[in-house]
């Protein structure tokens, strides 16, 4: 069959090894993407340097391509992509959105309230740089409107940027580009019409939104699948410590990321092989046993 106008992809940050939860981000991408007969991409997101992990990038590649979850285009790397986002903000500074700022985060934690998603900016370098400052990042300036979209899980979500999360950062203060532009002319440049991804993500959304109005980019739908919890209710990451997947029982993890899922895989399918199971997921796969389940879930261990 041709492959339709959908096109997903799996973008894993190379600080560490996959583990359950990103593993699920990817299966869950994945399937998606085959059942509607789409592409399936995978980009690198190694623009933070200082994170990532020398070999972790590769890891991860042998890693997909041991469950079965093979990407339909070549691999792009963030860290190759730097030209792009340097036009990006010159279009973003052109059109006098972006400014630049000088204030320390130590300055900003002092001077500003807690947001949803971190500190609030406190617009202190909004009309200017103070006298005697340098710039030493680079914002985007917001509006006091509301920014949303529909999930295809969660229904309509909004937020009022300027409120609850503030000018924002697109250009660091060591130089390096933030990720809510990167994934935005990436997302574009590999002509991303579908994002899944781990809900952990899903207060990013709207920045993402409104960066692609800035930027007069298409907006791709989004659906947000559950994270992984560890028993301590604490999110899967390198910062808990979550444990890599491994590739000696491949089948017996994908049946419990399909179960996490909400998918009801039958039993059966743990004699089978991995493209056996993947195989029944595309086919079984059903968004609707995942509609109205929590952000946030625990890993079951029955």
């Amino acid at each position: 069959m041709p492959l339709s106008s959908y096109r997903g992809r799996f973008a894993p940050s190379p600080t560490g090894s996959l583990h359950f939860g990103s593993l699920v981000a990817a299966v869950g991408s994945f399937l998606d993407a085959k059942q509607h007969n789409g592409s399936w991409l995978v980009r690198i997101e190694d623009l933070d340097q200082p994170r990532c992990v020398i070999g972790a990038a590769d890891d991860i590649l042998r890693t997909l391509e041991a469950f079965g979850l093979y990407w339909d285009e070549t691999v792009i790397y963030q860290s190759t992509r730097t030209g792009a986002y340097a036009a990006a903000l010159h279009q973003l500074q052109e059109s006098t959105v972006a400014y630049p700022c000088g204030c320390t985060r130590r300055e900003i934690a002092d001077s500003s309230q807690q947001g949803i998603d971190g500190q609030i900016y406190p617009g202190t370098c909004r009309q200017g740089l103070p006298s005697g400052r340098s710039a030493r990042a680079w914002r985007v300036r917001t509006g006091d409107y509301p920014v949303g979209f529909s999930d295809v899980l969660h229904g309509f979500l909004s937020q009022n940027l300027q409120q609850e999360i503030g000018d924002f950062v697109v250009k660091r203060a060591d130089g390096l580009y933030a990720y809510q532009l990167a994934v935005v002319v990436d997302d574009a440049f590999q002509g991303i019409t579908q994002v899944v991804r781990g809900s952990d993500l899903q207060l990013s959304t709207p920045r993402q939104i409104y960066l692609q109005r800035l930027l007069q980019l298409a907006s791709p739908h989004y659906m947000h699948l559950p994270v992984a919890l560890n028993s301590a209710g604490e999110k899967l990451g390198k910062q808990t410590r979550a444990p890599a997947v491994t590739t000696d029982q491949i089948v017996q993890t994908l049946y419990g990321i399909l179960q996490f899922l909400h998918q009801q895989p039958p039993v059966e399918l743990l004699q089978g092989s991995a493209a056996e199971v993947l195989a029944w997921a595309v086919k079984h796969w059903q968004l609707d046993r995942l509609r109205g389940a929590p952000l946030q879930a625990s890993i079951s261990r029955s």
